[in-house]
C-alpha cells in the first residue's frame, strides 16, 4: 500500500470527513483490520484566513509548499489536499517535492463524465468559484462550467468563512444554498459540484433536483485507488 500525505486544516471539518473517508474505504477494499497508511500536516486555518484577507497568496502558496516538504520527508508517495481552494498551488508543491499531487478537479471531472453531463456548476470559495485552476480541469474534459452570480458568490464564500469553518451549519443557509442551486439550474445546469468541503456536510442529494458532486468523496475514494494499486 502507498502511503498518502494529507495536508488539512483547512477546516478540520472537512479534513476529517477525509481521513474518516480514506480509511473506511481502505478497510471496506483490503477488508481485515486493514486502514490506511498517511501522514497528516493539519494547517492553521486562522492563518490561512489572514493570508485571504491580505490577499497575500504568496503565503498560503509558503505555508502549503512547507507542509508538503515536512510529508515529503516523511516518506509519502502521493498528496492529497483536503480542499478545493488549496489546488491553487499543486504545480507549486509538485515542482518543489518532485510528488504528485492527486487532482480534486480532475477526479471530479471523471465522475461528472460518467453521468453524460455537459454543463454544471461549481459552488465553492470565490477563489475556487472565480480562478480557473478547477473549471480548466473540467474543460479539458468538455464539462462547460457555471458559476453564481455575484451576489450568491459573495454570500457562499461568507457562510463558508464565517459559518461553516466554525462548525455553524443553519436552516437558514441551507434554504439560501437551495435557492441559489434552483437558479443554477434554471440557467441550464445538469448537476452542482460541491466544491468545498464543509458544503455537503449542509446539502443533501435530496435537498435538490440534479445529480451533486461531492468532491470531498470523490477524492477520497481516488487516493484509495491510488494507493491500493
Amino acid at each position: 500500500m502507498k502511503t498518502l500525505g494529507l495536508i488539512g486544516g483547512t477546516t478540520y471539518h472537512s479534513t476529517i470527513d477525509y481521513y474518516k473517508y480514506i480509511n473506511q474505504m481502505i478497510g471496506e477494499k483490503l477488508g481485515g483490520a486493514n486502514s490506511a497508511r498517511c501522514m497528516l500536516y493539519s494547517l492553521n486555518f486562522a492563518d490561512i484566513v489572514k493570508n485571504n484577507e491580505a490577499n497575500d497568496w504568496e503565503a498560503n502558496k509558503q505555508l502549503v509548499v512547507n507542509a508538503a516538504m515536512l510529508l515529503k520527508n516523511s516518506g509519502i508517495d502521493a498528496f492529497v489536499f483536503c480542499a478545493n481552494t488549496m489546488h491553487l498551488f499543486v504545480e507549486d508543491v509538485e515542482q518543489s517535492t518532485g510528488l504528485p499531487v492527486l487532482h480534486i478537479a480532475v477526479e471530479t471531472g471523471k465522475e461528472i463524465r460518467k453521468q453524460n453531463l455537459k454543463r454544471v456548476a461549481l459552488l465553492g470559495t470565490k477563489f475556487t468559484m472565480e480562478k480557473d485552476f478547477f473549471k480548466t480541469k473540467l474543460s479539458v474534459q468538455n464539462i462547460e462550467t457555471i458559476i453564481p452570480n455575484d451576489d450568491d458568490r459573495n454570500y457562499i464564500h461568507k457562510t463558508i468563512f464565517e459559518e461553516f469553518g466554525k462548525g455553524i451549519f443553519t436552516e437558514e443557509a441551507k434554504t439560501n444554498y437551495i435557492s441559489i442551486i434552483s437558479k443554477l439550474v434554471s440557467q441550464g445546469a445538469e448537476g452542482i459540484i460541491l466544491g468545498c468541503g464543509e458544503i455537503p456536510i449542509l446539502l443533501r442529494q435530496t435537498d435538490v433536483s440534479v445529480p451533486t458532486f461531492d468532491t470531498t468523496l470523490i477524492h477520497a475514494r481516488a487516493a484509495v485507488e491510488f494507493a491500493v494499486l
